[in-house]
């Protein structure tokens, strides 16, 4: 039962499903009620489902179409498709596609389309565009791949209101800046691998030097960007989270320019889950107790 608790986890990738799924509640938070019809704690946690879901089923796939990879770095040789607990057949390729149908009817039936239509463009962002593309033909990759994250912003907003307003439009562009500096510092630490298995991570492309000043350059401009919605009306618990966690990142990734090794990559690896986490819980509650 714990090897199947454990790798079901690893297969759904549930730990990004998850923060996604928090995408998409920040989404819901930021949209205001009065532009839209209110939605119910059912609705919210329904979407919420939906949006979890739609990425359980992207990372299912990603794990079933990137099996020969995983086999070939330390971090992935574990997943189950490569050690054979899961064995792969088209059967796996029915059940990835009927999760991400029920995600995308559970979004359309309990709120509205637009929003369903949002939950099936995160999932076909890493499905297809970042997985089958893009990966293991450009640098570019993860830079198109973070439409994941902006599409489950987008989601939770169209729930409230399909005419989406200007903060979920721009926390879902923070979060399009938000994903290249995470996964290139995760790159950075994890280069010879990605060299080794034939993925052209940025870093592996320029160097570590070069993807420091563009993991930098992307942390200033989300930095300042998160900081935008304020003068929308979002309230001053957002702009201490969204300036705390942005001004953290940014001095990390300051550190990581002066010395671009493996130490200083895994500490801005480490800054940007912060904040994430301190962007998405700030918006959340400054909704939730400010109104």
């Amino acid at each position: 039962m714990v090897a199947l608790t454990k790798n079901l986890w690893s297969l759904f990738k549930l730990r990004i499903s998850f923060a996604i799924m928090l995408c998409a509640l920040a989404g819901i938070a930021v949209t205001p009620q009065g532009q839209g019809q209110a939605m119910t704690a059912a609705q919210v946690v329904a979407l919420a489902l939906a949006v979890l879901l739609s990425a359980a089923s992207a990372g299912e796939f990603n794990h079933y179409a990137e099996r020969d990879l995983d086999a070939r770095m330390r971090r992935t040789k574990g997943r189950p498709f490569v050690t054979g607990y899961f064995r792969h057949g088209s059967a796996w390729l029915l059940a990835i596609l009927s999760l991400l149908a029920l995600a995308v009817l559970l979004a359309g039936v309990a709120t509205n389309w637009a929003a369903a239509g949002y939950t099936f463009l995160g999932a076909f962002v890493y499905g297809v565009v970042y997985t089958v593309w893009l990966k293991r033909r450009s640098w570019i990759n993860i830079v198109l791949g973070g439409l994941a994250g902006s599409f489950a912003v987008l989601a939770g907003a169209a729930a409230v209101d399909p005419a989406l307003s200007p903060v979920p439009i721009i926390l879902a562009v923070v979060l399009f800046l938000w994903t290249p500096p995470h996964f290139w510092s995760l790159a950075t630490v994890l280069q010879e691998e990605y060299r080794g298995a034939g993925v052209p991570m940025l870093p592996v492309v320029v160097g570590d030097r070069l993807a420091a000043w563009a993991i930098l350059a992307h942390t200033v401009a989300l930095g300042l960007l998160s900081l935008v919605p304020f003068f929308y009306g979002m309230g001053p618990i957002y702009l201490v989270g969204a300036a705390a966690g942005g001004a953290y990142f940014v001095v990390k990734s300051v550190a990581l320019v002066r010395d671009p090794g493996i130490p200083a990559a895994s500490a801005n690896f480490k800054a940007s889950l912060l904040q994430l986490s301190l962007l998405l819980l700030a918006a959340i509650l400054d909704r939730a107790l400010l109104g």
